[in-house]
């Protein structure tokens, strides 16, 4: 059984190891400042630069927000005033980025000139083509961009809760083996660059109906007259539970948003990728395309900066309305 469950490990191309003296490399950095820089100090890059500086690792941070970089600031996270300030005393920096003009904006201000970082580990939900698009313009600065996108909320992301699916060079990859179990409990090596997408959208996909159906299963339980929070904590621990049933029922049951660990201003960005993909490869979405209204009337009903949970309040709604 013991041999069953190692050679799964291996077959699944798990990059989990045991005591690994890069480790002890990346925690001391290069004795010039941090050890990592995270670009991009949101939702996510927040919880992951807090992180890093809590295991140990020397970590620096930036966000064209001031107020962020101040956040970060008092997690230990050593602030800087632009990314080339940041990428010229970093090796291996991070970048957590809303959107694709963000990315490539990056990707120039490093590109401008040689020494700029060695790795970048680019965590962004965006199409595979324009992180290309970013690899080509790295590439010419002697930076290697690594595609690993990150499965988990924001909720998850403060308690390490996180699985980072890199795709990219192997050597690059296995250097930032540190890096990634400094902020995510899991990390899988996929191969070729782009996969580590392909993967997180597939994530993305089934994350998309869960949250759905989670919220479904709350609106039901109310109608009924049952407890919505005594639901979504029996069903929790059945055969019927997700993670977004355990991590969004009980913000659904309370009804309350306000604490975005995705926006679904942000979540709308990442269907959209999501179905252009699957259209392009025609592979059939029925369930995936039913959810995407629901969103949309999330988007529309005011809960833009609020939670993707509160698909909930809109399936209340329309029962109200029933």
């Amino acid at each position: 059984m013991i041999n069953q469950k190692r050679d799964k490990v291996r077959a699944t191309g798990s990059t989990r190891r045991q005591a690994d003296p890069r480790a002890e490399r990346v925690k001391r950095g290069a004795g010039r400042g941090p050890a990592v820089g995270v670009v991009g100090l949101g939702i996510m890059g927040s919880s992951i630069s807090a992180n890093l500086a809590r295991a140990g690792i020397a970590t620096g941070g930036y966000d064209i927000v001031e107020r962020r970089r101040a956040d970060a600031a008092r997690h230990d996270v050593e602030p800087a005033a632009s990314i080339a300030e940041l990428a010229g005393r970093a090796p291996i920096l991070l970048t957590s980025l809303p959107s694709s003009e963000a990315l490539l904006d990056v990707a120039k201000e490093l590109a401008r000139k040689k020494g700029l970082a060695e790795v970048v580990i680019e965590t962004s939900t965006l199409p595979i083509a324009v992180k290309e698009q970013a690899q080509r313009l790295l590439e010419r600065a002697g930076i290697t961009l690594l595609d690993c996108p990150l499965s988990g909320t924001g909720a998850q992301a403060r308690t390490k809760d996180l699985a980072v699916y890199a795709s990219g060079p192997k050597a690059a990859c296995s250097r930032c083996i540190p890096v990634f179990e400094g902020f995510a409990r899991a990390h899988v090596y996929l191969g070729a660059f782009g996969n580590g997408s392909k993967m997180k959208y597939l994530a993305n996909l089934l994350v998309a109906i869960h949250n759905v159906a989670a919220a479904e299963a709350v609106v039901l339980a109310r109608k009924a007259g049952m407890d919505p929070m005594l639901a979504v904590q029996v069903l929790g621990d059945g055969a019927g539970s997700s993670r977004m049933l355990q991590v969004r029922g009980p913000m659904m049951a309370k009804g309350d948003y306000s604490d975005a660990t995705m926006k679904v201003s942000v979540w709308e960005k990442d269907m959209k990728i999501i179905g252009q993909f699957a259209r392009a490869l025609g592979a059939p979405t029925p369930l995936f395309d039913t959810t995407a209204s629901i969103y949309d009337a999330a988007m529309q009903g005011g809960f833009a900066e609020a939670d993707t949970a509160s698909v909930c309040a809109v399936l209340e709604r329309l029962a109200d309305n029933g």
